[in-house]
């Protein structure tokens, strides 16, 4: 586990956020002090998990962003997805290996809590409840890695960066938000160099389909973002 600020040792009896966790220690008659739960607090930049590190706990995001991404060659990383709460941090992780496939790091200032991970596997093979929510949520995590395969795989990087931008709208809930990455990181979530990407936004905003002004960023025509996203 790397380096951190532990903000409090928590019980989850205590803890006012309800998570699937709690609710499963709550109805297993299990003490909730075997759970070993703490919080931990990460600064914007911070990694919270590291790729190749062991996997030693169930990590759940309580407040702030975070994006998990593979780390490759040269500094050639990938972004997967972005992650807010309610979301499990290594969920990918927890039974297919002993060591993070990926990195996870905090977008903006992050807290999250963290569970023995051998108590949450044993949780996991008695809750039935508990064992399909961790299943969906494992799924969805799986849904967005193919995705972004196919994206990557069939989209020309003007389709890419489309997608991008669209899914970042979502994932903010409006047509405008701040942007929370960098340039390079927006690279990164469509797989294209920073400077594509820089060339690119500079393209959409002349053809006044985005307004980008610093970090604050606005879809003007999503019809037509849409469409080159589709058509990539």
């Amino acid at each position: 586990m790397l380096p951190m600020k532990v903000s409090s040792k928590i019980s989850c009896q205590d803890c006012p956020l309800k998570c699937d966790l709690s609710v499963a220690i709550k109805l297993s008659g299990q003490s909730f002090s075997e759970a070993r739960a703490i919080h931990a607090n990460f600064k914007r930049h911070e990694k919270i998990c590291k790729q190749g590190s062991p996997v030693t706990h169930a990590i759940y995001l309580v407040n702030g962003t975070a994006k998990l991404y593979i780390e490759g060659i040269n500094d050639r990383n990938i972004i997967l997805y972005l992650m807010k709460p309610p979301a499990y941090i290594g969920l990918l992780s927890f039974f297919e290996s002993v060591h993070y496939s990926y990195s996870v790091m905090a977008i903006e200032d992050a807290r999250v809590c963290m569970v023995d991970l051998d108590f949450v596997k044993e949780l996991y093979l008695q809750d039935h409840d508990l064992l399909l929510k961790l299943n969906q949520a494992f799924g969805r995590s799986v849904s967005m890695i193919m995705k972004k395969i196919i994206t990557l795989n069939q989209k020309n990087i003007r389709g890419r960066v489309a997608e991008s931008l669209i899914y970042l709208s979502e994932f903010y809930g409006g047509l405008k938000f701040n942007l929370p990455i960098t340039r390079k990181d927006l690279g990164m979530l469509s797989g294209i160099s920073e400077e594509n990407t820089v060339r690119l936004l500079t393209e959409l905003r002349n053809e006044n389909i985005i307004r980008l002004e610093g970090k604050e960023l606005e879809i003007l025509d999503m019809r037509l973002l849409s469409k080159l996203s589709d058509l990539g």
